[in-house]
C-alpha cells in the first residue's frame, strides 16, 4: 500500500497546530531554503531540519521514506543532468533543495485532515470574491493539486512493482509512458467526478 500524502493521525504539536498556519509556516520556510541554501554543505543542516519535523510529529521512519520514494528516479535524472551542465555541487544544491521542500510538504499532509486544509484555504482566498474570483473553487483547484502529488506517486509505485515483478530493469521510457497514461486517467476520473457534483464550468 502506498502511503505517500495520506493523513497520518496523531496527537503532536504539528497536528494540532491549524491548518493554516501550518500551510503559511510550510511555505515560508520552503521559500527560506530555498534561498539560503547556494553550497552542497548547507542541505546538510536543511535535511536535519527535517528530520527533526518528522520526529517531532511522530512519523514512523517507514512512513517517512515513503514520502520521497516517489522522487528517488526525478532526482537521479535531474541530478545527472545538472552534473553535466553545472557540475556535482550545482546537482546536490537543487536535488538537496527538492527534497526538503518535498519533505516538508508531504509532512503538512500526514498532520494536516484534507477537510482542514480545505477551509483554511478557502478562508484566505474569500478576499478574492471582491474581484470575481470564488474561493470554494480555489481552495478546491489547490487541495486538488496536493492530493495529485500522491496519486501520481501510486501510479509510479504500481509501475515499477509490476515491472520488479517481471523481472525487468530499468527502463526510462517504460516507466514514463504507463505513468503518463494513469495520470491521464486518474485526471479523467477526477474530472469526471467533478462534473457529477456540478463543479465543470
Amino acid at each position: 500500500m502506498n502511503t505517500f500524502g495520506l493523513y497520518h493521525p496523531g496527537r503532536s504539536v504539528l497536528h494540532r497546530l491549524p491548518a493554516g498556519a501550518k500551510l503559511l509556516a510550510v511555505a515560508a520556510l520552503i521559500l527560506a531554503l530555498t534561498l539560503w541554501i547556494r553550497q552542497p554543505w548547507q542541505v546538510l543542516p536543511a535535511l536535519a531540519l527535517a528530520v527533526l519535523a518528522y520526529a517531532a510529529a511522530r512519523i514512523p521512519p517507514r512512513l517517512a521514506v515513503v514520502q520521497l520514494r516517489p522522487l528517488v528516479w526525478m532526482l537521479a535524472i535531474i541530478a545527472a543532468f545538472q552534473v553535466l551542465v553545472a557540475g556535482w555541487e550545482r546537482a546536490v544544491v537543487i536535488c538537496g533543495s527538492l527534497l526538503v521542500a518535498v519533505a516538508l510538504a508531504a509532512l503538512v499532509t500526514l498532520t494536516t485532515r484534507t477537510t482542514d486544509m480545505l477551509d483554511a484555504i478557502v478562508r484566505a482566498a474569500r478576499p478574492l470574491a471582491r474581484v470575481g474570483v470564488d474561493p470554494d473553487r480555489v481552495g478546491l483547484v489547490l487541495v486538488m493539486t496536493v492530493r495529485a502529488i500522491p496519486l501520481i506517486g501510486t501510479v509510479v509505485t504500481r509501475v515499477t512493482e509490476a515491472r520488479k515483478a517481471r523481472g525487468l530493469g530499468f527502463s526510462l521510457r517504460a516507466l514514463v509512458v504507463p505513468v503518463v497514461v494513469g495520470a491521464l486517467r486518474t485526471a479523467e476520473a477526477m474530472g469526471e467526478a467533478l462534473a457529477a457534483r456540478g463543479v465543470d464550468d
